[in-house]
């Protein structure tokens, strides 16, 4: 799977792509200029090892675009932000990974 479709579901709070008649998903809590995210759920049927990686970053990206700071309670999350130091820059001041 290379194209993520993302939708952003205000309503449920959550970020959520279809993978194999599935769907993954980003939960979130959003405040004034930054975003929580705090849990990420991707389906056991999901065989590729590298889509969670590839959905995090999909959504970290968008969420740079809109110029976002990001604080990420989710530990797959925030290990995600940990190797990839390109991501760091969402962070808000003072949090540290």
């Amino acid at each position: 799977m290379t194209n993520i479709v993302l939708e952003n579901n205000k309503f449920l709070r959550q970020f959520e792509t279809k993978i194999n008649n599935t769907l993954a998903r980003i939960e979130y809590a959003e405040q004034e200029r930054k975003i929580f995210l705090t849990k990420i759920i991707v389906p056991d049927s999901v065989k590729d090892k590298n889509f969670e990686e590839k959905f995090i970053r999909c959504v970290l990206e968008v969420l740079s675009e809109r110029n976002m700071k990001v604080v990420p309670t989710s530990p797959k999350i925030a290990g995600f932000v940990r190797r990839n130091k390109s991501y760091k820059s969402l962070l808000p001041v003072g949090i540290k990974l």
